[in-house]
């Protein structure tokens, strides 16, 4: 059994920065196919009871997932 992760996600500032990692890190020789679309994301983390807070300081950022192939 591989010790890769299920699913690695990429953030990036530039979309085409995302849409060429697939290419760049090699991705398919690593096992791995795109899920869904590449589209700009604001993420947010919860910690505890708290109220969720902004991370990179609420910059909207262009988020691609891969996930490893059956």
């Amino acid at each position: 059994m591989s010790n890769d992760p299920e699913r690695i996600t990429i953030l990036a500032r530039e979309f085409t920065a995302a849409a060429l990692e697939f290419h760049r890190g090699k991705m398919a020789e690593k096992g791995y196919r795109m899920e869904g679309s590449i589209t700009p994301r604001i993420f947010k983390m919860i910690e505890g009871m708290d109220a969720p807070k902004d991370m990179f300081e609420g910059e909207p950022l262009f988020a691609v997932t891969f996930v490893k192939k059956d």
